[in-house]
């Protein structure tokens, strides 16, 4: 075929960085790690559904809008999570994309974007990375409940791809215990006494299901127990686990690597504390940072770094001067900073069971997962007990969150004592946690401590599918005019050289069980932003979301910084890559509208229970190349702090290399990304596509090479009338470049 370039042959710089990969198999060791520190045989990870819609309520735990990076992040996740020992359980398979009504939503998806994009990781990730386990979905897809879909699970996933796991149910998915069987579906979960338990053996003695199906189902869990050590009398399949991993400083890695710079005007960034050395931090979430998201997939680490913890640290002292300037959110949160707690596990005559440090006013404890001193049948009460010592005087609010018989005590005072009932909760996952409730106010004195108990009953006469211990201590602060917080931000940034400004979701905003009503940022952040760029042209904004948000004053500021939700780690992080020590490595992974109204793809919600996926193959970007409007910024966009010429591109039908030269002043990091775009329409392909990409770094003046291996099936798709992948020949275009619109290099490919 035709090469327009032909690669230049010039020294480069070597060793190229490991890429995007590579990084996703470390995080995935250091998560084997943890997991087998808490005793866990299978990690309910990754999530490599799509971000179809921007108001998708759980995009922060997925990947992508565009399958073949969900596919290659989700492939390095799962190979360094089993080579660690521990199962890594893909999910949710499959079309699981939006939260609303998602347990009974029918999702119609024709066979062609079902197999181009919805189930492309799955493959890619049973076909390169072999997990152990991939968990079924709580939606239907063309009709048919995912747990019991057995063209899916079992002429799909195991037929046609070879996958030899444990299929295994979203929690309380599961409607009927033949049906789900029938359609391959191996654990349903919880368990034990769940739809399986003694029902299947009781099916097949009533003639309703065969006895093979159950016994198939029965060696996979087992297969699944002796892979991770669980089976006794087999060897495991990692004997030896690999060397320890430092948590801490791969989780400050990864976040920066994560930041996307979207804006830098006038080279505001990286800060030179010798030039502008006096810093306003602003921002609720500046103080108190949002590091996950919410719902099942929240974690309790035992320390978390601040933005304001990590400037602090990193500057001289009294250069860092904070405002909180607006609060995004009106609710109570879990205790936080200011609270020194324990947890007190007791029986029923008193006696301590338990008594851990506890870092946050969060309780959960599910299943097996209880404080070493506790058993599940002994256990009468937990409680929450320590001191607060305020920051702030003035009204503040305590509050419960919970199911079940509490007293909450603050400062001598009883401020509830009773029983939190269930409501009407649509989501059973907010029916299980309960919803945030007010309990009470108190005047308190800013550095007084005082002392705080919440007492919780557990409950052992309700039965239940799996037995938890879940419940909160909540807090707010005392408030204040929002008109005065802004006022004092915009002081503080006038008397500082630069304004940095912390802008957050909240919980009620991102989390599982729901989807997004709007893409705004809560409160009165937007008019905080406003008004602190008025005062200071050296405004810098750090947005703290897991998926897009709308930016109005992204023209007014001179730099914004995506640090998405950043882990424990994520302030100590920020201050590396505001002051220049890191470069912000990444690259968006999902297209960033100006506004929710020009978005091409937007519909969550299901009529009369369907759901129909109308839009096809055009999600994400794909969508927005044929709407023909322009976003706020486009896919694989992100800046760096230096720059880079793309001086030469060879292609051949599987491989790529690209030349780059660093052309800046400082040594940085690119992330080569490689499209291809068919010159013709053919088979209404989407005007371009994301076939491989790699991350190279140089000094000034170095060149470096990108090897790109392209994606299976660039130029296949899926015949819906023959069933199967089919070539399409003609003339490609490849493009190499820094994001989908800034594309360097071209070359034409033809196919014959």
């Amino acid at each position: 075929s035709p090469i327009s370039r032909s690669i230049s042959r010039e020294p480069c710089h070597r060793p190229q960085p490991p890429g995007t990969e590579h990084l996703a198999h470390r995080a995935g060791r250091a998560l084997a790690q943890e997991a087998r520190r808490k005793g866990v045989h299978v990690l309910l990870a990754p999530t490599v559904n799509l971000h179809r819609s921007p108001l998708g309520g759980r995009h922060f735990e997925a990947y992508s809008e565009d399958p073949h990076l969900t596919a290659a992040i989700g492939t390095g996740y799962v190979r360094g999570v089993q080579d660690g020992g521990v199962a890594a359980a893909v999910k949710h398979f499959v079309a699981n994309d939006a939260e609303t009504d998602r347990f009974t939503v029918d999702n119609v998806v024709a066979p062609r974007p079902l197999r181009e994009l919805y189930l492309a990781p799955f493959e890619a990730i049973v076909r390169d990375a072999r997990p152990w386990a991939v968990m079924a979905a709580y939606n239907r897809v063309n009709g048919v409940t995912m747990t019991e879909h057995r063209h899916l699970q079992t002429g799909v996933l195991r037929g046609e791809w070879g996958f030899d796991g444990v299929t295994v149910s979203d929690w309380f998915a599961v409607r009927s215990t033949t049906g789900a069987l029938r359609g391959g579906l191996d654990l349903a979960m919880p368990g034990p006494n769940a739809v399986y338990g003694e029902a299947p053996a009781a099916a097949v003695r009533d003639g309703e299901l065969d006895e093979e199906r159950v016994d198939t189902a029965v060696r996979r869990v087992l297969r699944l127990a002796a892979r991770v050590g669980a089976l006794e009398g087999a060897e495991p399949a990692v004997t030896t686990p690999p060397e320890p991993v430092d948590g801490p400083a791969l989780a400050r890695e990864i976040a920066h690597r994560s930041f996307v710079l979207l804006r830098n005007a006038d080279g505001v960034l990286p800060l030179d504390p010798s030039v502008h050395p006096r810093i306003a931090l602003i921002g609720a979430a500046a103080r108190d940072a949002r590091v996950l998201g919410g719902g099942s997939a929240h974690v309790f680490p035992a320390r978390t770094v601040s933005p304001l913890d990590g400037l602090v640290a990193a500057l001289p002292p009294h250069t860092v001067g904070y405002a909180v300037g607006a609060e995004p959110d009106d609710e109570p949160a879990p205790a936080g900073t200011g609270f020194s707690l324990r947890s007190v596990c007791r029986d029923a005559e008193g006696a301590v069971l338990d008594d851990s440090p506890l870092p946050t006013g969060q309780i959960q404890w599910i299943g097996a997962d209880l404080p070493a001193g506790a058993a599940r049948d002994t256990l009468h009460s937990v409680e929450i007990t320590g001191t607060f010592t305020p920051r702030e005087s003035g009204a503040h609010v305590f509050g419960t969150r919970g199911l079940g018989a509490f007293t909450l005590t603050v400062a001598g005072r009883v401020l509830y004592d009773g029983v939190q009932e269930a409501g009407t909760e649509p989501d059973p996952f907010e029916a299980f946690t309960g919803a945030p409730v007010e309990r009470g106010t108190l005047a308190l004195t800013a550095g007084e401590p005082v002392d705080v108990s919440l007492r919780h009953i557990v409950d052992h006469d309700t039965p239940a599918p799996v037995p938890a211990v879940v419940f909160s201590l909540l807090h707010r602060p005392p408030r204040r005019d929002p008109g005065a917080l802004v006022d004092e931000a915009v002081a503080a940034a006038r008397a500082a050289d630069t304004a940095v400004v912390v802008v957050a979701t909240t919980e009620r905003v991102e989390s599982e069980g729901f989807d997004r009503a709007d893409l705004r940022l809560p409160g009165r952040q937007d008019d905080l932003v406003r008004a602190v760029a008025a005062a200071n042209p050296r405004t810098v904004v750090v947005v703290n979301a897991g998926a897009p948000v709308e930016m109005p004053w992204r023209d007014e500021v001179a730099a914004v910084l995506l640090t998405w939700f950043p882990g424990q780690e994520g302030g100590a992080a920020l201050a590396d890559v505001l002051l220049g020590v890191e470069e912000p490595g990444g690259r968006l992974p999902t297209t960033w509208p100006a506004a929710l109204a020009d978005a091409p793809v937007t519909r969550v919600a299901p009529e009369a229970g369907r759901l129909p996926y109308d839009e096809g193959l055009f999600i994400g970007y794909r969508a927005w190349d044929r709407a023909g409007t322009a976003p706020a910024y486009p896919f694989g966009h992100g800046l760096g702090y230096t720059t880079w010429e793309y001086e030469s591109l060879e292609v051949t039908p599987t491989f790529a290399r690209v030349t780059v030269r660093n052309t800046g002043r400082r040594p940085g990091r690119e992330t080569v990304q490689l499209y291809v775009a068919p010159r013709a329409d053919l088979a209404e392909r989407p005007a371009r596509l994301l076939v491989g990409f790699a991350t190279v770094q140089a000094r000034p003046g170095e060149t470096a090479e990108a090897e790109i291996r392209l994606a299976p099936r660039t130029f296949d798709i899926w015949d819906e009338t023959s069933g199967e992948w089919t070539g399409v020949p003609g003339v490609y275009d490849f493009h190499a470049g820094s994001s989908l619109t800034d594309r360097r290099l071209t070359v034409a490919l033809e196919l014959d």
